[in-house]
This record gives C-alpha cells, sequence and structure tokens, in this order.
C-alpha cells in the first residue's frame, strides 16, 4: 500500500517524526526525573548516564522550571524555554503529527499527487527531493547564522580545552583555514552557514530543472526504495561522523556534558596540566601544599581512570555512577618517597587492564619500589625500601602516612589518577567501571 500509495507514504513519514519527538521529549522528562543538578563538579551529567539533556545543553537549554540551573545555582526567572519547556514542545509536536499522520492516511487521494497527463496518483521524486534539500538547507542556514551566533538564539555551549570554564555562548563563523579544525567553536556556525546556502541553491536546481532520461532510468530515480536507500546512506554518514567526533571529541562535544575521552586518559592529557599549573604555581614561590590547593577539583576530577569512557564494557547497564559511585571529594595529590628521599610516581593502569601491578618509579623511570606478587623475592617492596606517602591539596592536604598498609593501600589507589571518596552505597554502586 504504501508503495504505490503517496498519501499514506507521506503519512508514516509524519508518523516516524511522531514518534521520534515522542521519544525525545518522554525521554526528557525522565532524565530530568532522575537527574540530580546539585553537583555539577563531581556529579556531572555524563557521570549519571543522562543521554538528551546534553544535547539540550549543548543547543543553549540551562534552566529548569523547578529552579536550578545546570551550574548548579538557583535561579527564579526561567524562562519558557527551559529543560522540561522542550520536552513539552516535542510531546505537544509528536501528538500534532500523530493526528495529521492519521489525516493523511484517512484522506490519502489528494489532487497534489495526481499526474496531470495520466491522471493517476503518483510520486514527483525528483522534485519531492528539490523541496527537502531546500528546506533542509533553511533549516541549517537558519541554525548557523541565527542560533549559533545569536543573532536570534541563546547561542551553544562553547569551553576551553580542559572543560573547566564551559557556558553557552554567541559564536562568530570562522571563514579562514582554522574554522576546518574540528576544536574550533567557529568552524560550527559558518560550516553551517556555508552548508545552508549550498543546500538551499541545489534545492533550488533541483526544483527548477529536470533530469535527462538517461540519468533518471540510469540512477533508478523514479523508484521509491531508491529514494529509501540513498537517504539511509546519507543518515550513515552523518552518524559516523557524530560517532568519530563523539569518540575523539570535539567542539562539538564539550567535556562537561559529554565528559573525556579515553585518548585524554591515555595521554596524560589532564595530568600534564595538572603538572603544568602546579610547576607554576611553584615558580611563583608557593610551597608544594599551596601551588596544589590552586587546582581546580574539576580538573583533578578528569583526571581519574573512571572517567574513561573505555573503561566500561557493552554489557554493563547503568551510569558511570552505578559503578563506582559518586564522587563524594578530592582527597589531594598523593606524592610518595623513599627512604632515601626520592619522589617516586606511580604507574598508572592502562585503559583496557582490570588490574596491574602496583610499580613506582623515580623522575627517569627506574623502578625504585613495587607491591610484590611473590613477598618471598620481593627487592622493592614498600616495607624494603621504606617508601611513605604525603597528601597535598584536598581534603588530606598535608597528611602524611608511613604505615605500609595505608601507603600500598593509596599507591593501589594512585594507579586509577587523583584519588576521589566516593560514595556506593547510596546508589549501591558495584564497583565495577561503567562507559
Amino acid at each position: 500500500v504504501v508503495l504505490n500509495d503517496p498519501g499514506r507514504l507521506l503519512s508514516v513519514h509524519i508518523m516516524h517524526t511522531a514518534l521520534v519527538s515522542g521519544w525525545a521529549g518522554s525521554m526528557a522528562l525522565y532524565e530530568l526525573a532522575v537527574f540530580d543538578p546539585s553537583d555539577p563538579i563531581l556529579d556531572p551529567m555524563w557521570r549519571q548516564g543522562m543521554f538528551v539533556i546534553p544535547f539540550m545543553t549543548r543547543l543553549g537549554i540551562t534552566n529548569s522550571w523547578g529552579g536550578w540551573n545546570i551550574s548548579g545555582r538557583t535561579i527564579t526567572n526561567f524562562g519558557i524555554w527551559s529543560y522540561e519547556g522542550v520536552a513539552g514542545a516535542h510531546i505537544v509536536f509528536s501528538g500534532l503529527c500523530f493526528l495529521s499522520a492519521i489525516w493523511h492516511w484517512v484522506y490519502w487521494d489528494l489532487e497534489i499527487f495526481r499526474d496531470e497527463r495520466t491522471e493517476k496518483t503518483s510520486l514527483d521524486l525528483p522534485k519531492i527531493f528539490g523541496i527537502h534539500l531546500f528546506l533542509s538547507g533553511v533549516a541549517c542556514f537558519g541554525f548557523g547564522a541565527f542560533h549559533v551566533t545569536g543573532l536570534y538564539g541563546p547561542g551553544i555551549w562553547v569551553s576551553d580545552p580542559y572543560g573547566l570554564t564551559g557556558k553557552v555562548q554567541s559564536i562568530n563563523p570562522a571563514w579562514g583555514a582554522e574554522g576546518f579544525d574540528p576544536f574550533v567553536p567557529g568552524g560550527i556556525a559558518s560550516h553551517h552557514i556555508a552548508a545552508g546556502i549550498l543546500g538551499i541553491l541545489a534545492g533550488l536546481f533541483h526544483l527548477s530543472v529536470r533530469p535527462p532520461q538517461r540519468l533518471y532510468k540510469g540512477l533508478r530515480m523514479g523508484n521509491v526504495e531508491t529514494v529509501l536507500s540513498s537517504s539511509i546512506a546519507a543518515v550513515f554518514f552523518s552518524a559516523f561522523v557524530v560517532a568519530g567526533t563523539m569518540w575523539y571529541g570535539s567542539a562539538t562535544t564539550p567535556i562537561e556534558l559529554f565528559g573525556p575521552t579515553r585518548y585524554q586518559w591515555d595521554q596524560g592529557y589532564f595530568q600534564q596540566e595538572i603538572y603544568r599549573r602546579v610547576g607554576a604555581g611553584l615558580v611563583e614561590n608557593m610551597n608544594l601544599s599551596e601551588a596544589w590547593s590552586k587546582i581546580p577539583e574539576k580538573l583533578a576530577f578528569y583526571d581519574y581512570i573512571g572517567n574513561n569512557p573505555a573503561k566500561g564494557g557493552l554489557f554493563r547497564a547503568g551510569s558511570m555512577d552505578n559503578g563506582d559511585g559518586i564522587a563524594v571529594g578530592w582527597l589531594g595529590h598523593s606524592l610518595f618517597r623513599d627512604k632515601e628521599g626520592r619522589e617516586l610516581f606511580v604507574r598508572r593502569m592502562p585503559t583496557f587492564f582490570e588490574t596491574f601491578p602496583v610499580v613506582l618509579v623515580d623522575g627517569d623511570g627506574i623502578v625504585r619500589a613495587d607491591v610484590p606478587f611473590r613477598r618471598a623475592e620481593s627487592k622493592y617492596s614498600v616495607e624494603q625500601v621504606g617508601v611513605t606517602v604525603e597528601f597535598y591539596g584536598g581534603e588530606l592536604n598535608g597528611v602524611h602516612y608511613s604505615d605500609p598498609s595505608t601507603v600500598k593501600k593509596y599507591a593501589r589507589r594512585a594507579q586509577l589518577g587523583e584519588i576521589f571518596e566516593l560514595d556506593r552505597a547510596t546508589l549501591k554502586s558495584d564497583g565495577v567501571f561503567r562507559s
């Protein structure tokens, strides 16, 4: 029925839009019901397993009718376009699409679908392609020229390279070579404007120019299955690009909304920035305690393997908080020393390991201490080498431990990056990392 019936083909398309919009709205309301906005630093949306809230926030929605802001502030002037407002608009739109789909299913035999020459119902697929291209071009251009730039809209979420200062702001288009850098937000505006203009021109072309008969038959333009298959190919390309930007990171996937990437752990990205800041503090004549106390808790939290999206598994359901628990506070940076006063560094666990030997190396990478598997043959055990640990910054600032069992406990935890106190009781977290 659908293949040869233009009115009902339109009907099922509208119904599909109703289902997508309805899912988005209802999913948003569900997430808002379970979302805890109280601590955006140690319990951000991506730790709670939110899916649609990050996308809404990326487009400029930051307030809730519940009186809270995504940055953790209490607000009174939240406006119409809050999280709940957007969710409600999607559900209302879904209902309208549902009704219009029923109408088009019942009143399928419309004049607009009749071929003037044969007086039979038919689909002018090249013209429909032109209409789609033109309208999508208008939407694309409007999003880039008005919404993203803030000319008529809020702008989008923009942050610094370390995910510390993110907020919704207007973006100026980047028309130079820098616009092709995936981490430059200006490229989002300029690419949407350029792609929109191209789509509008291409749409007008396809509306006004008929394809040659040889090309029409060669590409099977009159076959609705051809239209479906080529449309799926276009959607696949978009999905492929989005999957890449999600996994590798880009300006469209800010850390505050979607979390860090696995490569930032692999390359010690946040660790290097933390050490750079501490080094700069020491140059300014701060002591170690003062320098480490200046490190933002947010930056320290990113440098923790539990926030690595590759640590989870395909079949580990639930949010990150269901795995290692809800982060409560940063204990501070653990600094290990042997009895000769050498500073030791715990070798960090690589991404795809569940367990890893505890090895402490000096500044030259020479192994100086470990937690041995066979104590009888050990040469570098914590007890033999006399390893101690002292904390700088965080809740344990200035605390010193020399007891071997305590030192080994913190050495094991230092394998996972910066050390945090985690609440596993609230959600009955099982201790197994989630994606």
